[in-house]
């Protein structure tokens, strides 16, 4: 297997001397990472921005992870900051796709007293395909020699006369995943549908379509930001989707969060947000619950962060990452990027319930987590090297920092394919970053870590020999 390997790792001046303490009892940044370059696609030529059709970036979208020290990262709809057809928002013929990488946590040294260095190592990049044509609307056709029908980045990818939940549409804005109960299949979620789609690991087919309620959907699909929002009243508002993802620890349940409330509960100005819980057994939601959002703004000129991901504790906690998109990237000063708990146990379904008001006096109960901006800045960042976009959460395996277990929680951003920003008139490196968070077994004595095969196991499933093999053992 080809292997890319991490050069570099850009690492603050102050992380060298001795850490401050951590912004939270119980929680401390570990360790941090980056990656770039060009991926394993094997695809060449650029794309009609002129972007390299391979470029490794936007990591950060989702993470998920795989067992071991193995992690699948999701780009969003891929390059689109540059400039070339507005009509189109700069999207571009990116084929979605996650990528394997190694973040080698068990062969990694962690101590409470300094920073340690990862070096991540992309293992494969699995493009996504279907094997059922897709409407590729005024956008380039995209198939393999295989048959395969890849779905797109653009935004013009889609069939007219047809809600935007419509499975045959070929454009696909990746921002959640998770790993099957099986090892697998992978689930993702998207901002174009909302979409809810299973992929087979290995292949990147499509092999499964959960479906939301239409109240999700946007019933007048339009290939740029500006006129779909003018075209809906309801749904979800253009470009914020079904932004994060979760899955329960014993994989029976998908939970996902929305960036942004609905049109018809008051869209981007409104504070409350949905979120769905999807028995996998039936494919259908279950319940809806509502998370009310901070308000970064002031009161006479309110703005609500977004949300960027959500994880499991166990089947009934979850983690929540709250953000602004201010920071590196953005040219700014970062303020809020929050992680938040919440506990659906009890909390009051909303499936019934339609607008800003009814909603917020329903939100479940948050607590705050981590501050990861305070947490950041108390080991050597500042508000403007804090990445702008840090969207992506995933449990890992449990690792030793000073002889003591802990969970390990990684932290990802999406770089949005942009390796090199300006800040205060200086261009600046904007890697892929991983910020590894030691956290205390006292911090979630609920815990449930998720159980995923390990690739043993699941080379002799493909060979038909699991169930021969513990024949044998009995």
């Amino acid at each position: 297997m080809f292997v890319k390997r991490l050069l570099a790792v850009f690492v603050p001046a102050a992380l060298v001397l001795p850490l401050a303490a951590p912004a939270h009892a119980g929680v401390s940044l570990i360790g941090i990472g980056q990656i770039s370059g060009s991926d394993l696609s094997g695809l060449n030529g650029t794309l009609e921005n002129g972007v390299p059709a391979n470029i490794l970036g936007g990591l950060g979208s989702a993470i998920a992870w795989a067992g071991g020290d193995t992690f699948l990262l999701t780009p969003d709809r891929g390059p689109n900051a540059s400039a070339w057809n507005s009509a189109v928002d700069n999207t571009t013929s990116w084929i979605p796709r996650f990528q394997t990488l190694n973040l080698g946590l068990s062969t990694t040294a962690f101590s409470a007293g300094s920073i340690a260095t990862l070096t991540p190592v992309l293992d494969s990049t699995t493009l996504l395909s279907s094997s059922a044509a897709l409407s590729y609307g005024t956008a380039p056709v995209l198939t393999g020699s295989n048959g395969e029908h890849y779905f797109t980045g653009r935004s013009d990818a889609f069939a007219t006369g047809t809600s935007t939940t419509n499975p045959i549409n070929a454009r696909l804005d990746l921002e959640g995943i998770r790993v099957a109960a099986d090892g697998k299949s992978v689930y993702i979620s998207d901002e174009y549908g909302p979409y809810i789609y299973r992929f087979d690991r290995s292949t990147g087919e499509r092999t499964g379509v959960i479906t939301l309620p239409e109240k999700f959907a946007a019933t007048t699909p339009a290939a740029t930001e500006a006129a779909e929002i003018a075209a809906n009243t309801s749904g979800r508002v253009t470009n914020k989707g079904m932004e994060g993802l979760a899955i329960t620890p014993d994989g029976k349940t998908l939970v996902g969060v929305m960036q942004s409330p609905l049109a018809q509960d008051g869209g981007t100005a409104a504070s409350t947000v949905r979120i769905v819980t999807i028995d996998l057994a039936t494919g259908k939601v279950t319940h809806e619950y509502a998370y009310q959002l901070d308000n970064i703004g002031t009161a006479a000129k309110p703005k609500y962060s977004t949300i960027s991901e959500i994880v499991a504790i166990n089947d009934h906690e979850f983690i929540i990452d709250e953000r602004d998109g201010k920071g590196l990237g953005d040219d700014s000063k970062a303020v809020q990027k929050k992680l938040y708990t919440i506990n659906l146990s009890g909390a009051q379904d909303v499936s019934n319930d339609t607008g800003a008001a009814a909603l917020a006096g329903k939100a479940v109960t948050k607590t705050l987590f981590v501050d990861l901006v305070a947490l950041l800045k108390a080991n050597g960042y500042t508000d403007r090297t804090i990445p702008a976009k840090i969207e992506g959460l995933a449990f890992g395996p449990d690792v030793w920092v000073d002889g003591v277990l802990q969970h390990s929680l990684i932290v990802v951003n999406d770089n949005d394919f942009l390796d090199t920003v300006d800040v205060n008139g200086t261009p600046t490196a904007n890697p892929n970053q991983f910020f590894v968070l030691g956290i205390t077994g006292d911090v979630f004595p609920g815990f449930q870590a998720q159980q995923i095969p390990e690739p043993a196991t699941l080379a002799l499933a493909a060979l038909g020999l699991t169930g021969f093999m513990l024949r044998r053992r009995k």
